[in-house]
């Protein structure tokens, strides 16, 4: 798989992850990685929290930002 933006300028990398909010294709150049909470557990109580990461586009990512 090669990397959207990439493309659309008129070369070509391998993709190393999918955007979680858009689905593209990224290479390492085009990759932001970013830690968020995700929270799970019973329904009544405590939830837990666990760090994990995401993957994002420097699209979404700078629409993330703003």
């Amino acid at each position: 798989m090669h990397c959207l933006d990439c493309r659309a300028e008129g070369t070509t990398s391998t993709a190393v992850g999918v955007c979680h909010d858009c689905g593209a294709a990224a290479c390492h150049e085009h990759t932001l990685v970013a830690n968020r909470v995700v929270r799970g557990g019973p329904l009544l109580g405590r939830p837990g929290e666990v760090t994990t990461r995401t993957v994002r586009c420097t699209t979404c990512a700078g629409a993330q930002a703003a």
